[in-house]
């Protein structure tokens, strides 16, 4: 499973939905201020222990500043949220031709499995979480902060 954190001042994700074929009416189907933008990619043979490690490291990431101005502080500490974001295109493999190749992603059913598990995760350690819409279209809008990115992925861990 892997990940990309975006420290943010705050985040959105709207999705299209479609109106009876008249027309698409945008709905924001999560939102935070201040906090962490997820974007979460689930390969496969990821397992719930997968989902677990991210969530708890995440939660307890130290990359908010404290009181000095040191990135010293988690996302649980700062009183933030995170905004889970799945993102199949993370497990995409480009070294060769011109089109990535996607057949690492897990298969659509395990892979919305792991991802509300690990949002499920992420709200027992007492944070809101929000969401984007699995297997929609979405835009994601976020204001950086710092900018702070980190790449996980849970073989790692």
């Amino acid at each position: 499973m892997k990940a990309v954190i975006q420290r943010v001042k705050n985040a959105s994700v709207t999705v299209m939905d479609e109106d009876g074929g008249v027309g698409s009416v945008a709905r924001i189907t999560g939102r935070i201020e201040c906090g962490l933008l997820i974007y979460l990619g689930v390969a496969r043979g990821d397992t719930k222990e997968d989902a677990r490690l991210l969530a708890e490291k995440i939660a307890f990431l130290r990359i908010f500043d404290d009181g000095e101005g040191k990135m010293n502080r988690s996302v649980q500490d700062s009183g933030g949220g995170i905004l889970a974001v799945s993102q199949f295109t993370l497990l995409a493999d480009a070294r060769k031709g011109r089109r990535p190749y996607y057949g690492n992603a897990a298969e659509p059913e395990t892979a919305r499995a792991l991802y509300e598990y690990f949002m499920e995760r992420i709200r027992e350690m007492g944070l809101v979480c929000e969401s984007g819409v699995f297997q929609a279209r979405m835009e994601v809008s976020c204001v950086n902060d710092g900018p702070v990115t980190i790449l996980l992925d849970s073989k790692d861990l």
